[in-house]
């Protein structure tokens, strides 16, 4: 048994040094392509309207605010400035969703965002978003790239198609430090021994985004009480109760096994379920040790089984917000065929390690 398990971490280091690191290389140098021209795009956008002020910004080689969905498609984060006149307002009537309303006593003018205040006194995310999609679209243009660079037309998202290969939207938001939303209050469990409470307190600190799109929840139904809302994101919280332990690695391995072999029709798996999966398996073993090196390849075959069990119930319930199925609005059939697809990839990492030299 252990011999079994020592090969098949063998052979996944193997993957990870090979595949894995080939594909970070290659996203590496896709994300300074793309940022050059979102960079020069926003540059525009700032000179027509002072108060969308770009903060793409590279810390220790990564950009700040920069999430990778896949090899081609990317979201950039564009933090907005003053959110301080308004209440966050999350009484979980929209899963994964809040509002921000304006508090009592303040008058309209005293906000940045003057114009986007709705008569019931909501900042309303989509009136922004709309705002930003006119002027994007005018720098785009206007900017020095404007030869590679073209709006993704048919959505209401920000969305640029860059050399006809990258699909990128900007999002505006806003970071909210300091609080923690309510829906998301149960979390840690109290009788789960991880993260502890020191990390708990880090992961807390990092608090969370308030992005202005479209609703998971909502599939295309918004009332204009729903459009106005701002969708809650964890990025910073979640890649901070990965640290330690091989816990990146494996969503690294997961990830390229996603790329080359979970592709799939109706694009049923992305990098976020991934993550959130991995998240779930933490919990499940709670103990540093349970993520040593040699447990690579016991933690990756749990996490696929327990992939193949979400998508057979098609259900993915979002780490930090449980309400909130990452499923949502997925046609079953991509959700059949993805588990199909999962379950032979497991078999074949389970029963034959070798095999990962071809997949």
């Amino acid at each position: 048994m252990i011999a079994a398990q020592a090969k098949l971490v063998y052979h996944l280091n193997k993957y990870y040094n090979e595949k894995c690191q080939s594909r970070k290389a290659a996203i590496s140098k896709t994300i300074r392509e793309v940022c050059k021209v979102v960079s020069d795009v926003l540059k525009e956008v700032e000179v027509q309207e002072p108060r969308f002020i770009s903060s793409l910004s590279e810390m220790d080689n990564r950009f700040e605010g920069l999430e990778v969905i896949s090899p081609t498609e990317f979201e950039v984060v564009l933090y907005l400035n003053q959110m301080g006149v308004f209440n966050f307002v999350d009484d979980g009537s929209l899963p994964g969703c809040a509002v921000l309303k304006l508090s009592d006593g303040r008058k309209r003018s005293m906000s940045l965002w003057v114009e986007f205040i709705t008569a019931s006194g909501y900042l309303s995310a989509r009136k922004i978003r709309s705002r930003f999609q006119t002027l994007v679209a005018q720098a785009v243009d206007k900017c020095s790239y404007r030869d590679v660079v073209k709006m993704v037309a048919d959505t209401s998202e920000v969305k640029l198609r860059i050399r006809d290969r990258y699909v990128v939207q900007i999002t505006p938001a806003f970071k909210c430090t300091g609080i923690w939303p309510r829906s998301a209050a149960h979390w840690p469990l109290p009788h789960i021994p991880w993260p502890g409470p020191n990390r708990v307190a880090e992961v807390k600190a990092e608090g969370f985004n308030l992005l202005s799109k479209e609703c998971y929840s909502l599939n295309g139904k918004q009332s204009s009480a729903e459009s106005d809302a701002w969708v809650l994101q964890f990025a910073e919280a979640e890649n901070r109760l990965l640290l330690g332990g091989c816990r990146k690695k494996c969503l690294s391995v997961l990830k390229a096994l996603r790329d080359r072999h979970l592709e799939l029709p109706g694009q049923p798996l992305n990098n976020y379920h991934m993550k959130t999966l991995v998240s779930y398996e933490c919990e499940k073993h709670p103990r540093e040790s349970d993520w040593d090196e040699n447990c690579l390849g016991d933690r990756l075959n749990g996490i696929l089984l327990q992939l193949i069990s979400c998508l057979q119930c098609r259900r993915c319930p979002h780490y930090f917000l449980p309400n909130l199925d990452l499923f949502q609005g997925k046609p079953h059939s991509s959700l059949e065929n993805a588990a199909k697809q999962t379950w032979r990839l497991a078999r074949e990492i389970l029963t034959n390690p070798k095999s990962l030299e071809k997949l």
